[in-house]
């Protein structure tokens, strides 16, 4: 923490300051010293702070904002997939088709991977692989729903993998099958490690690459913190906390990271803590993720009754109930921070009841339980968020893109307290924000904009969709930077622009507290500092 003596080495000034205090106004200047706030106020207030070698940048107006924590990324992949085939907006099975084929003419020696389709756009049709096999015979394909919790195989990724008709589906899995029982490619939450295991894994170098794009393409959209979730496999995830910790101890990592592991591996991670310790404020470890559900995009969430547009099923555990049960009592008396994805309102309830005998086993613990996501939620488990202490984590872009189709798989009842923001922070919820990159966008501009409007992406619905659901945009930027930090534990030294915490903020193009909503979408990053230091500017 900077002491009291010596002029700042940094001030902004003529700004609009939003400080995430509550209550603070009138901010208009900045001084930093030492990778911290020094002091914020009036222009004249933090001018008697500079001295002959401070540096100075003129805000000219702009809306300065806390840097922003996106609470839930699968980072990593997030940079690999930057290279990857683009499958998010191909809108036609044509399209899908053309654009792996031409993927697979460029990169002949690769498994093609990522892709992140959606398959609502062109009516909610699976693809197959013999979409596909035609234009890829013999490069593998495994290219990834946008939710993650489905992927297309061609023909050879499902030879190389050894997956044939006889293969049964795996606990927590579903092989979707032609009707004479052979695979059409298509693999449900669990079944995906059937193929995913075949993958030959990334080089350090390819990884260390992947972490710098992911990392410019966050900065230059405001984020100075991000929670990675982690990737498909537990050795994966293990590899990604390698991979920051060697960005880290030389002195290379760009941004912030909190690095989950599998709660699976909860047992592994307390000796790593012991040996380790937990890292620093620019890398931390010391949480598990785990799942209780799959999604909604891909009918595998749990629910209490069925699918609307598929009565065979109400979703179904991705996890064995008593296996995660024990991993989560276990890791929450390791004194290892729990977090734990539930989407369906089954899923949500059965993991609130999981969490509530945790913490009567140790009542002294802070233990900060998260559920990410919070999808679909029941009215009582809305009133336990706030009650039990247990952190929703959402993204608000899923609103706007899953409500493009949310009420043919749940009816208009359900979809009343989907991503229900209002109703949790109206019972005082700890509300925390993210992406879910790649999954969404990792721009917190554009969450903003979907929490506060929730107008679908597909203009449908302009007033917004479940309107009664929105919230302001200054509660919107609270959750993506005061609900990050407390998310994370990082109250003390993260969050809002206060003396002492690190200086962490971006800068924006146009005043999102002034504007019309509906016009955040269009708004951008200008200036992204970490620790004081200009860690991307947008070219003018």
């Amino acid at each position: 923490m900077p002491d009291g003596s010596g002029p700042a080495d940094l001030v902004l000034t003529g700004g609009r300051i939003w400080t995430g205090v509550p209550g603070e106004t009138g901010v208009t200047a900045i001084a930093m010293r030492g990778g911290r706030i020094l002091a914020v106020g009036t222009d004249p207030e933090i001018e008697v702070l500079a001295g002959p070698a401070t540096e100075r940048i003129s805000l000219d107006g702009r809306r300065v904002v806390p840097g922003f924590l996106d609470a839930h990324t699968h980072f990593l992949e997030g940079g690999f997939s930057l290279s990857a085939v683009q499958l998010r907006d191909a809108a036609t099975p044509d399209e899908f088709t053309r654009r792996i084929g031409a993927f697979a003419a460029a990169h002949p020696d690769e498994w093609i991977l990522h892709g992140t389709w959606d398959h609502e756009l062109w009516g909610g049709e699976l693809p197959r692989r013999d979409w596909i096999d035609a234009v890829s015979p013999e490069t593998p394909v495994f290219v990834t729903r946008l939710d993650g919790h489905m992927g297309l195989a061609n023909s050879r990724a499902l030879e190389l993998a050894g997956v044939t008709a006889a293969t049964p589906d795996p606990a927590g899995g579903t092989i979707v099958r032609y009707p004479d029982g052979r695979p059409t490619g298509v693999l449900k939450d669990a079944a995906q490690e059937l193929v995913v295991r075949a993958v030959p894994p990334p080089s350090d170098a390819a990884r260390d690459r992947a972490l710098t794009a992911a990392a410019e393409y966050a900065l230059a959209r405001g984020v100075t913190f991000v929670t990675d979730m982690g990737s498909s496999t537990a050795m994966e995830t293990w590899e990604n906390l390698a991979t920051y910790r060697r960005a880290h101890g030389q002195g290379a990592l760009p941004l912030r990271v909190y690095s989950l592991v599998p709660i699976a591996t909860w047992s592994r991670l307390v000796e790593y803590v012991a040996a380790e310790g937990r890292g620093d404020d620019r890398l931390r470890w010391g949480g598990v993720k785990g799942y209780v559900d799959g999604s909604l995009g891909s009918t595998t969430a749990w629910f209490y009754a069925p699918y609307d547009d598929e009565p065979g099923t109400a979703g179904l555990m991705v996890t064995d109930t008593a296996e995660l049960r024990a991993d989560i009592l276990g890791a929450d008396a390791s004194n290892l921070h729990v977090i734990v994805h539930a989407i369906g309102d089954r899923a949500n309830d059965w993991l609130l009841d999981v969490f509530a005998e945790a913490r009567a086993a140790h009542p002294e613990r802070d233990s900060r339980f998260r559920v990410e996501h919070a999808q679909h939620l029941s009215r009582e488990a809305i009133a336990r968020f706030a009650s039990e202490g247990v952190i929703p984590s959402m993204q608000p872009y899923h609103a706007i893109d899953d409500g493009r189709w949310a009420v043919k798989r749940i009816g208009p009842e359900r979809i009343k307290t989907t991503y229900a923001f209002r109703e949790l922070l109206d019972a005082r919820a700890p509300l925390a924000l993210g992406s879910d990159w790649t999954v969404a966008p990792i721009d917190p501009l554009l969450g903003i904009y979907a929490a506060v409007t929730r107008r679908t992406i597909d203009g449908a619905n302009p007033d917004g969709w479940v309107p009664e659901q929105k919230i302001t945009v200054e509660e919107a930027l609270s959750g993506y930077t005061r609900g990050g930090a407390y998310a994370a534990s990082l109250e003390e030294t993260l969050g809002t622009l206060e003396p002492g915490k690190y200086a962490d903020l971006a800068v924006l193009s146009d005043d999102i507290l002034s504007i019309d909503p509906v016009e955040i979408e269009r708004v951008r990053v200008e200036l992204t500092m970490v620790d004081g230091v200009v860690a991307y500017r947008a070219s003018r």
